[in-house]
């Protein structure tokens, strides 16, 4: 198989690659021979094969097309992702519809492209998704935003409070603060499985596509903190990963920032 790695003592990303048409697997394979850092230890014809081969050669990422024969990449990536959770799954497709999208990062891929990536971004997804980042392209980001947007409720703005006096019952809640998140889909605090504020606020801002250090910057928090939240938000909802906790907070309607 291709192989391409640049600097003594880096361990190059194993990857294995996944897609049904034989020219656009060979070009894959080719194309990934060609970036530093990837060595392409197998490839698959289906998504029945792309498990067998992750099986085999534990790779560290699959690079996986979604239409195809005897098992589709969503089945093929929620196996892979049940057996082989230390292996990342890359979707790189034709298709960017919410009905390819979605279903994918729900099974646990964490990068989704389509084929009209080229070799800089699809490697770039390739090194992120490994290192524990989102490998999504900038028109899946907008969709997964698109779709935040929409599933927020809409409200009229609240009226304004004497200073000194509390709100009357049925009226709106005060709006927070500048810089924080606010979780539309729980105005009266009842936020689904257990989530605490700050772990919707911080799921709200992964949603925005912030890393780490970027919400402990603007939560005035460590970094540190900020990694104890998301991991009890992840236990909580049982997502796997910032993929899958993009697709539940865009579900519970768990909206991004005010600026």
């Amino acid at each position: 198989m291709a192989r391409a790695a640049e600097g003594a003592g880096v361990s190059p990303v194993r990857v294995v690659v996944a897609d049904d048409q034989t020219v656009v697997r060979e070009g894959i394979v080719m194309l990934l021979g060609l970036l530093p850092g990837i060595e392409v230890v197998a490839a698959a014809a289906d998504g029945e094969e792309a498990v067998a081969l992750v099986e085999r050669h534990h790779p560290d990422v699959v690079l996986m097309d979604l239409r195809m024969p005897r098992c589709d990449g969503v089945e093929a990536t929620r196996r892979i992702r049940s057996a082989h959770p230390e292996t990342e799954v890359v979707v790189l497709t034709t298709y960017a519809d919410d009905d390819s999208l979605f279903p994918a990062l729900q099974a646990g891929a964490r990068g989704y492209l389509t084929k009209d990536a080229g070799g800089e971004e699809i490697a770039r997804a390739i090194t992120d998704v490994r290192s524990g980042a989102a490998g999504l392209s900038p028109q899946v980001q907008l969709r997964l935003l698109e779709r935040l947007a929409d599933a927020a409720p809409t409200a009229g703005p609240a009226p304004a409070a004497a200073p000194g006096t509390s709100s009357s019952p049925g009226s709106s809640p005060p709006r927070p603060a500048p810089g924080r998140a606010v979780s539309s889909a729980a105005p009266t605090g009842e936020l689904p499985d257990g989530l605490t504020a700050r772990e919707a606020e911080v799921l709200a801002l992964i949603a925005d596509g912030l890393s780490n250090t970027e919400i402990a910057r603007r939560l005035f928090v460590s970094p540190a903190t900020v990694k104890t939240h998301i991991n009890n938000l992840f236990a909580k909802t049982a997502v796997r990963d910032r993929a899958q906790a993009v697709a539940y907070a865009f579900r519970h309607g768990i909206t991004g920032t005010q600026q």
